[in-house]
């Protein structure tokens, strides 16, 4: 399966969700996520990648605030904050939606074609009983063409997002 497949399946994906799932829930927590996987998937560049986020429990609308930072086994580096909406299937399944622009810098791995990179990102994760979550992801990360190259990356990630309560007391 090719990567432009892909995509159009997550963005498939991402609507099935937004019209069949439940908004997110007042009463959720805001989450520190520790990210591992792979970026630049299928390409010959491909890296490790580590992401640590902070996901506000501010609900803008149906939106959530969210900032990270990304680091990639060969030097690369990306810093971002943008929003999310969290969709609820019952009690345990929860597919997160996100979009960010970010500063990229490429360190001696992959270059996007700009500074300035945008990533959108589709995850579904298990919701446990104390509130933490363990999910997959899969994003796209380009600088939508205002750069002179654009070949864009993929990343497939593995997250577990535990409340900020759980490290820092209430």
């Amino acid at each position: 399966m090719r990567l432009h497949q892909l995509r159009q399946i997550a963005w498939i994906g991402a609507a099935v969700v937004l019209l069949l799932g439940q908004p997110a829930r007042a009463d959720e927590p805001d989450f520190i996520a520790f990210s591992a996987g792979a970026f630049d998937i299928g390409k010959d560049q491909t890296a490790a990648e580590g992401r640590l986020e902070y996901r506000s429990d501010i609900r803008l609308w149906i939106f959530k605030p969210f900032a990270g930072v990304m680091g990639t086994s060969d030097g690369g580096a990306y810093g971002y904050a943008g929003v999310l909406v969290d969709v609820f299937f019952g009690k345990r399944m929860v597919t997160t939606l996100s979009f960010a622009p970010g500063a990229y810098a490429k360190g001696d791995g992959k270059d996007l074609g700009h500074d300035l990179e945008f990533r959108s990102q589709l995850e579904v994760a298990y919701r446990f009983d104390d509130r933490s979550r363990l999910g997959l992801s899969l994003s796209h990360m380009s600088n939508a063409s205002i750069g002179d190259k654009n070949p864009g990356t993929e990343s497939l990630m593995l997250t577990y997002a535990l409340p900020v309560r759980k490290i820092f007391g209430n």
